[in-house]
């Protein structure tokens, strides 16, 4: 038994020795290591489930709407309303498909402005909170309570401004019909919407002392990957559930939902990842821990200050390996600065 413990060593330390000489390899493994250090699955559960809790609000907003309208405008208002189910893969379709259809009343509306205000700044929140912690801001210079709801309202107003943008491409499209290239500068623009939103929501939820050019790498990827998921869940996703029975089709559609929305908060966290990492210079990595490389000691010790709670706390960090540790080191330029 031990020989085998023995060689798996030796082949994990060839391969740690590997990655750390490779620029690129040893970036991805910092990227997908830190986000593993900042437990960004339970980060990505947090901002899903606070989507999740801001869809149906949401959409029974839009069917109120689209009622009401269909009064007046019917032919306007079914390709609104199925402008704006497209935005939402999975389900929103499946809605529609299903002929889920509200009377429009202003009881119907106001449940549905109540519910999505409520909803949607418990998203913002969510969101501010995880790109604190991936930032490693220390909790005594975080921004007050006030300060976070003002920004929870500017965030949801820009990501609401992107989900109207997005429906009136969608709408262009529906009078555009049977064109590839209505199609591909559809999706094109699709994709410059929603690189502006999230290099927006970026800017606004990151450190203060982050450049522009540090927030755009994440920003982009963020954005691709957003797209791509959108097209694989319509696509694929929404044609197996069209091929299911109504009962299975409704199950599949609600664990769909959740997958999607997990999946798009992993994204957003690795984009977010991907701009500390490279910001910061936190690689390479160690895969066998020891011995440590200088990358591991700044994050433990960024982890570490991360935890002052008071003005008058300071956290000093040491390692027994280290002759003389600097009790004030700066924890990291990603959190010396944080917006007020």
């Amino acid at each position: 038994m031990k020989w085998f413990i023995k060689m798996i060593e030796t082949v994990l330390r060839r391969m740690d020795s590997r990655q750390q000489r490779s620029t690129h390899v040893g970036f991805v493994y910092g990227v997908v290591r830190k986000y593993g250090d900042d437990r960004g699955g339970q980060l990505a559960s947090l901002i899903a489930f606070s989507a999740f809790l801001s869809f149906f609000p949401l959409m029974l907003l839009i069917v109120t709407l689209t009622a009401l309208a269909t009064q007046r405008y019917a032919g306007f208002a079914v390709r609104l309303r199925n402008s704006a189910a497209a935005e939402f893969p999975i389900v929103g379709p499946e809605l529609i498909r299903n002929n889920f259809v509200l009377p429009g009343s202003d009881l119907g509306l106001a449940v549905g402005l109540i519910g999505l205000l409520w909803a949607g700044l418990g998203f913002s929140q969510a969101l501010q909170y995880a790109f604190l912690e991936v930032w490693h801001v220390p909790y005594k210079i975080r921004p007050s309570f006030l300060r976070r709801l003002a920004r929870s309202a500017i965030v949801y107003v820009l990501l609401a401004g992107g989900v109207v943008a997005s429906v009136g491409l969608g709408l262009l499209g529906s009078v555009v019909r049977n064109s590839r290239a209505a199609g591909a500068l559809g999706l094109v623009g699709a994709t410059v919407i929603s690189g502006l939103i999230v290099y927006s929501v970026f800017w606004l939820l990151s450190p203060r002392d982050i450049s522009h050019v540090d927030l755009l790498p994440g920003a982009v990827v963020t954005a691709l990957g957003w797209q791509g998921l959108q097209v694989f869940a319509t696509q694929v996703i929404g044609y197996q559930l069209r091929r299911s029975s109504e009962l299975y089709g409704a199950i599949g559609a609600a664990l769909a939902l959740i997958w999607f929305l997990v999946v798009s908060a992993q994204i957003l966290l690795y984009g977010i990842e991907i701009n500390v990492v490279r910001r910061n210079k936190l690689w390479p990595r160690s895969i066998t821990q020891t011995p440590l490389t200088n990358s591991d000691v700044d994050l433990l010790r960024v982890l570490a200050k991360q935890e002052e709670r008071r003005p008058e706390e300071t956290i000093r960090v040491s390692f027994h390996d280290e002759a003389a540790p600097d009790p004030d080191a700066v924890a990291g330029s990603c959190a010396k600065n944080a917006r007020p």
